[in-house]
């Protein structure tokens, strides 16, 4: 995949931007806060402000404008059009930078700020167009490595351009260079039509603003999700913002240990996302968020605990060298190196399920949205270390305490809002920790619209291993007893579970049952029923009750013949007495999940349906 040329040019492309802007950006920076004072018409605290102001300006100016533009027109052939505004941008900025213009380097930034603003929803709605969904977690890994080690090189590069003796000519060569190369591997990307119904907006400052959130906002899990981005990059923007005086107050280190910290977190994000990726098993995988969450907090607690405690001389200062070569600091630096990881594990299967819940034709405006109330929470970030910093008097590692303990809240809070996020942690933990499940014909669950799974029933968690094989959510149908069970309730409550019992046993559960099927599938959604009506008592595959004939009457929707096997034997399971009585014996026991090709459901019936499954559970992959 990295070498096709459906993601290469595009990778190319936005690793060149990600590392002009901030080389950029820093150049700047640098040379504004070593000028002569007499060379600025404005303070040099006032200038630095203003330019961190004007560069994400834009992306509350523009960004709804940018996910309608995304949307609406050939992707390949924006990049293209954003790139060469890139290289007008930047031939007047070497210009600027020669001629050591600072305020039009600072309006330059500004227009720099506006180009990412309009780069950011199609960098990520075009994944989902050029990848398929297997390769998309790889695909969002990769983009995140990709954008954070480039910002880092940028960092890194500005600051020893610029100590050179021809830093100013070496700056606008490379800004040039950097702008020239970008346009030319964006012209080897390949054309990514408009997907759906055309829908172009006239630009609006605010009302698009707020028509782009409340937007994003229709669809719970993905507002979920956008407010789960935007606080790692809160979490992040306060980081990389109290690096320098944290190295200076606390660890007594010059400069040069700066770079280090802020390389370990950099690298840190880059190693979680091929960390995250290979977790996830091939698709969007949301069950391995809370490992992020719980790194992000339980490794900054841990490196806030391994500050040295150290009396030094006045003026004493660490170099890059001493600082490294003394091993209390070791702690440190794999804490901070932990807690990127973390971050990087957390954030990528957010992008990808982004990705894959927003409509096709919508996506680069809920990528739009994200960047809005990422620009909000980075802003709430810098207001936030005022107040405790400046006003407070909080030291550092109170502020990174603090942090610590609000990501544990913000994590209660969105796993309290979409039950569906704990669902699938705990399919995770049953999928891959007490059992290993192997997936075999994933793709044959269709992405959209209305369709029904029918799958042989062995234990009490069948349903929860299913819901991990698909990326979708399920609506389950299950026997009445079983959803009650005090341990499973409130999940399956909150998955949205349709009981039913025999007709005999209570007619109104019964007809209830079959109306909420009715109205899911109406709905688009897709139901699972396990057509037996009951767990297996021997292991076998039992008959398949008129049920299903009876769904499909009424809805003759797609059906998806599904077997489950090794689950027989479980502690879940009714072998050597009733489920959840006897003693565990089995742990990481391997579990098959076989799905075949959907069937019509205007053709087919509960015997050919029953057959399916069978031959299915008698494969051996």
């Amino acid at each position: 995949m990295i070498l096709t040329k459906r993601f290469l040019p595009y990778f190319v492309t936005l690793c060149l931007g990600a590392l002009n802007d901030n080389f950029y950006k820093n150049v700047l920076l640098l040379l504004v806060t070593y000028s002569q004072l007499n060379a600025l018409p404005i303070d040099v605290n006032l200038f630095v402000n203003l330019a961190a102001g004007v560069f994400i300006l834009p992306f509350f100016l523009f960004s709804a404008h940018a996910g309608i533009v995304a949307d609406n027109m050939n992707k390949a052939k924006l990049i293209r059009r954003l790139k060469l505004l890139e290289l007008i941008i930047m031939s007047t900025a070497a210009v600027a930078i020669i001629s050591q213009s600072y305020m039009v380097m600072l309006f330059l930034l500004f227009l720099t700020g506006s180009q990412s603003a309009y780069f950011g929803p199609v960098k990520y709605s075009l994944l989902p167009q050029a990848l398929s969904e297997a390769e998309l977690v790889k695909g969002n890994a990769l983009v995140e490595m990709g954008t954070f080690l480039s910002i880092l090189i940028g960092t890194l590069s500005a600051g020893l351009v610029v100590a050179n003796e021809n830093g100013l000519t070496w700056a606008a060569m490379i800004v040039s260079v950097l702008a020239v190369s970008g346009y030319l591997a964006s012209r080897a990307i390949p054309s990514l039509p408009a997907q759906g119904e055309l829908n172009p907006n006239k630009f609006s400052l605010f009302s698009g603003t707020l028509r782009c959130i409340n937007k994003a906002r229709e669809t719970k899990s993905i507002w979920m999700a956008i407010l789960a981005i935007s606080w790692f990059w809160f979490l992040g923007a306060t980081y990389l913002t109290q690096f320098p005086h944290f190295a200076k107050l606390h660890l007594h280190a010059d400069a040069t240990v700066v770079s280090l910290l802020l390389a370990l977190f950099s690298v840190g994000i880059a190693v979680g996302s091929f960390v995250c990726e290979r977790f996830s098993f091939g698709h969007v995988e949301l069950g391995i968020l809370p490992f992020g969450v719980l790194g992000l907090s339980l490794f900054s607690f841990d490196m806030i605990a391994a500050i040295p405690v150290q009396v030094v001389e006045p003026g004493f200062v660490y170099s890059f060298k001493s600082f490294i070569s003394n091993a209390q600091h070791y702690r440190v630096m794999v804490d901070l190196f932990l807690v990127g990881l973390s971050g990087g594990v957390f954030i990528v299967p957010l992008y990808a399920f982004i990705q894959t819940r927003a409509e096709k034709q919508e996506c680069a405006q809920a990528i739009a949205a994200n960047n809005i109330i990422n620009a909000l929470f980075m802003v709430g970030s810098a207001i936030l270390s005022i107040v405790l910093l400046g006003v407070l008097n909080w030291t550092i590692p109170e502020l990174f305490m603090l942090i610590g303990i609000m990501n544990l809240v913000v994590l209660l809070y969105v796993y309290s809002q979409v039950p569906e996020f704990t669902q699938r942690f705990i399919s995770y933990l049953l999928s891959h920790v007490m059992y290993r499940v192997n997936v075999n014909g994933r793709q044959h669950i269709p992405a959209q619209g209305a369709g029904i799974i029918v799958s042989n029933h062995v234990s009490y968690v069948d349903a929860l291993i299913i819901m991990g094989a698909s990326t979708r959510p399920i609506r389950f149908v299950m026997d009445k007893s079983i959803s009650e069970i005090p341990i499973l309730k409130y999940l399956f409550k909150h998955a949205g579970v349709i009981p039913i019992c025999s007709p005999k046993k209570c007619e109104v559960t019964y007809q209830n049952a079959f109306e909420q099927i009715h109205k899911a599938l109406a709905n688009d959604e897709l139901v699972c029923i396990f057509p037996e009506g009951r767990l297996t008592p021997d292991g076998e595959i039992g008959e398949f009750r008129p049920g299903i004939e009876k769904i499909l009457q009424r809805d003759p929707v797609p059906v998806i013949p599904l077997a489950l096997k090794g689950l027989w034997g479980s502690y879940f399971s009714h072998k050597d007495g009733h489920a959840l009585t006897t003693k565990p014996t089995r742990f990481w026991s391997k579990v098959k999940v076989n799905i075949t090709e959907a069937v019509a459901g205007e053709t087919t019936n509960r015997m050919a349906l029953q057959q399916q499954v069978t031959q299915q559970f008698d494969i051996n992959l």
